[in-house]
């Protein structure tokens, strides 16, 4: 997708090597569709081969992140229609899989498959009106992308049984303190703070912020022996890059001129 090129669903733009990734679907509170899924993992796709896009980062609009799955595209279909060559999975793998960071400036609604969404990516920055929770139960329904595994691996069981047996919701401030969010600002500064916080990620090393997100999104579930060693691996490999050697370089001759 070409930089600042509008699909139905999604808006793309460049801010230096961020790549700002909008759902565009305002008058659905940006509910997750077929569409805008494959436009999410289309643009991802696109982003993991372009060596000028360092960090991802995605957004709403002020009234909603997102409200989660499109109810409309349920109620026609049958489990045989969301499953098999049918199912969104492998969409939702692009996301948990892609290997750049990637930072959601959430206000508003993310509710569903929104929160999925949010919690897929690598940091949260939330506005004061963000909203969170996995209301599926109200539904009949269980989350399906990743939700209960997401809860659970960062909250533990209770917590998580309690989010998703009840659909309760979590203010921004709550989701902070749990964990969940990494910063929580007022409505009108939240997404120049993701923004500020991704072109700080972008400023460094692309080949080392890769390795420090696998081995902390990888590593915990490893046992630690075997995830020590996936992170040793990982320093030996972007130890060896020319883009390490050189900041090694320019840090002694930094200090040399100061001792001099």
């Amino acid at each position: 997708m070409e930089q600042g090129q509008q699909a139905t669903t999604v808006i793309t733009e460049r801010v230096g090597q961020v790549l700002v990734l909008r759902l565009n679907r305002p008058e659905k509170l940006n509910a997750i569709s077929p569409q805008m899924m494959r436009e999410i993992a289309s643009t991802l796709h696109e982003a993991r081969v372009d060596e000028s896009v360092r960090v991802v980062a995605l957004t709403g609009n002020e009234r909603a992140f997102s409200v989660g799955a499109d109810i409309d595209v349920f109620a026609g279909a049958t489990a045989r229609d969301l499953s098999g060559p049918q199912s969104d999975a492998h969409l939702w793998s692009t996301i948990w899989r892609f290997e750049k960071p990637l930072v959601a400036a959430v206000s508003g609604y993310a509710f569903g498959g929104g929160f999925e969404l949010a919690l897929a990516c690598d940091l949260i920055v939330a506005s004061e009106t963000a909203r969170f929770a996995s209301p599926e139960i109200r539904l009949g329904l269980i989350p399906g992308a990743g939700g209960t595994q997401h809860l659970a691996r960062r909250l533990g069981k209770y917590l998580a049984m309690e989010l998703v047996l009840t659909g309760r919701e979590l203010s921004a401030r709550e989701a902070q303190q749990l964990g969940l969010v990494n910063r929580v600002v007022p409505v009108d500064q939240y997404l120049t703070e993701a923004l500020e916080l991704a072109a700080n990620i972008a400023s460094y090393s692309p080949e080392a912020a890769r390795a420090a997100k696998a081995a902390i999104a990888l590593g915990p579930e490893m046992p630690w022996d075997a995830a020590v060693a996936f992170e040793r691996e990982l320093f030996l490999r972007v130890f060896e890059s020319e883009e390490a050697r050189r900041a090694v370089r320019e840090f002694l001759e930094r200090r040399q001129r100061r001792s001099s």
